[in-house]
């Protein structure tokens, strides 16, 4: 259970979090495309906590989120997300899934939560 945003005071729900990166041949485009058709951020899937997108200098993408558990994770993935990125010729990047050991969601988290 959740203290508030920030603090979790389970450790059994600490040691379910997962921590799933994402990278590959996705441009800015495509990623743009696929989350206002995914519409993840007015319409954010069940037990997803954290979600960042970035790209590196040749432009490729690198995803990194926190799930409360692999099964959300694969939920989200296996019902909205790849089904669109399929629809849109949008390769499925490499995924990465790793137990969560810590997190630390600090008070500068705060400027960027979706209202």
């Amino acid at each position: 259970m959740l203290k508030n945003a920030y603090m979790i005071t389970s450790w059994y729900l600490l040691s379910m979090a997962i921590l799933a990166i994402h990278t590959g041949k996705i441009t800015k485009d495509m990623y743009e495309r696929i989350g206002k058709e995914v519409n993840w951020e007015t319409n954010p899937p069940p037990g997803v906590i954290f979600h960042t997108g970035s790209f590196d200098e040749s432009g490729d993408i690198c995803v990194t989120e926190i799930w409360e558990s692999a099964e959300d994770w694969n939920n989200f993935a296996n019902g909205r997300l790849k089904p669109t990125m399929e629809k849109n010729n949008v390769p499925v990047p490499k995924t990465q899934i790793f137990q969560v050991h810590t997190i630390n969601a600090l008070p500068g988290l705060d400027k960027y939560k979706v209202r």
